[in-house]
């Protein structure tokens, strides 16, 4: 279609493609739609990843010109060092729920203790199913609506599969050891950020960290969101992709 505009969907930890469905149908047709499955998850189940970069070269192949890329959590983590190495596929990136470093660090609050992700390593490996019960429920917390969203990502994982115990546990690492702000300072490509104030595993204090120290004026904090604000405020969220994909239509 002439002027249509390609956007890219990845997905969080635990995940799958199948979580976008609901906001894919709310966009215009002049927006090319492609969902990934990241390795390890989903239709890629049995697919092999060890690393970020390996997460990265299974989304380079996808396409060969710039193009708009959404990324959830620890998909947003995917995009974002996308962004840092292959920035001509990077047109614009809508990073949700997403932190350059997930971990505390003496100069870096905005972030979760490391024992939070020790702690979910631990219970994997004791009993699989009830570990990403519980994620889902942080993904919720102080939504009134949480029960709904939580039963949404619930189908979600079922209706593609659940992720392979190996890329549980490579996604863990990935968020506890990844940190990603010093590239902030050298991508180019347009950044947009989509944060939720009740977030349990972003605290909101970020948005003013990637104001203040690397000048990222792309910012939306929704106050009554949680950690999947495109499930659970899905009309700001697609408001919000359509503008980006508006302004990247006009480029082109």
């Amino acid at each position: 279609m002439r002027d249509s505009v390609t956007c890219i969907f990845v997905h969080g930890w635990a995940m799958n493609s199948a979580v976008w469905d609901d906001c894919i149908e709310q966009l215009p047709d002049w927006i090319k739609v492609i969902v990934v499955d990241l390795p390890g998850h989903g239709t890629m189940s049995k697919v092999s990843a060890q690393s970020l970069d390996d997460y990265v070269q299974a989304l380079v192949p996808l396409v060969h010109q710039p193009v708009i890329w959404v990324g959830w959590s620890l998909g947003g983590l995917a995009v974002l060092r996308l962004a840092e190495l292959h920035p001509q596929r990077v047109a614009a990136a809508l990073l949700m729920a997403t932190n350059p470093c997930f971990v505390r660090q003496e100069n870096w609050l905005c972030a979760v203790e490391t024992p939070v992700f020790d702690q979910f390593a631990a219970d994997l490996n004791k009993d699989q199913d009830k570990t990403i019960r519980r994620f889902l429920a942080l993904q919720v917390t102080g939504l009134n609506h949480g029960l709904s969203v939580v039963r949404k990502l619930q189908r979600s994982i079922q209706s593609r599969g659940q992720a392979s115990t190996q890329a549980l546990e490579c996604g863990l690492d990935i968020l506890k050891q990844t940190d990603l702000r010093q590239a902030l300072k050298s991508i180019d490509s347009p950044l947009h950020w989509l944060l939720g104030a009740k977030d349990s595993l972003i605290p909101a204090a970020l948005a003013q960290q990637l104001k203040l120290q690397y000048q990222q004026e792309n910012v939306l904090v929704l106050e009554s969101a949680s950690h999947a604000p495109f499930m659970s405020h899905g009309d700001e969220f697609v408001a919000q992709l359509i503008k980006i994909a508006e302004q990247r239509r006009a480029q082109i």
